[in-house]
């Protein structure tokens, strides 16, 4: 299973309402419960009405559709990430998942990640 890092940099937004969002860009992720709405997005297209603001992650993908009977992936990756102290979050998408990391930890999470046999391309 081969990874790849993505380009931008990536923040985490709290909005107060999603009338001020752009899904136009690529790799925006909406998410809303009862109580928040939150977007993580590249850090160059927050949305302007934000309440808080986390930036500084990195985010990479696993490369390819993976289909919904496949075990344990996410689960070796952050293993691997959670043996080397590092915290991660994950969001999933229809065809595959992709995986945020603080941008300090960006190196170290690729060193680990290859170690255990996902290799980035």
């Amino acid at each position: 299973m081969d990874l790849q890092w993505l380009e931008p940099d990536f923040s985490f937004c709290q909005v107060a309402d999603a009338s001020g969002l752009d899904l136009t860009h690529a790799f925006t992720f909406v998410s809303r419960t009862d109580q928040e709405i939150s977007v993580v997005c590249p850090s160059d297209f927050c949305p302007e009405n934000c309440l808080a603001i986390e930036p500084g992650w990195r985010c990479f993908r696993i490369v390819g559709h993976l289909d919904f009977s496949l075990l344990g992936i996410l689960a070796d990756i952050s293993s691997v990430l959670a043996r080397a102290q590092i915290s991660l979050l994950a969001i999933s998408t229809f065809d595959t998942d992709y995986i945020l990391v603080r941008l300090i930890h960006q190196d170290a999470a690729t060193r680990e990640l290859e170690a255990a046999g996902h290799p980035f391309v």
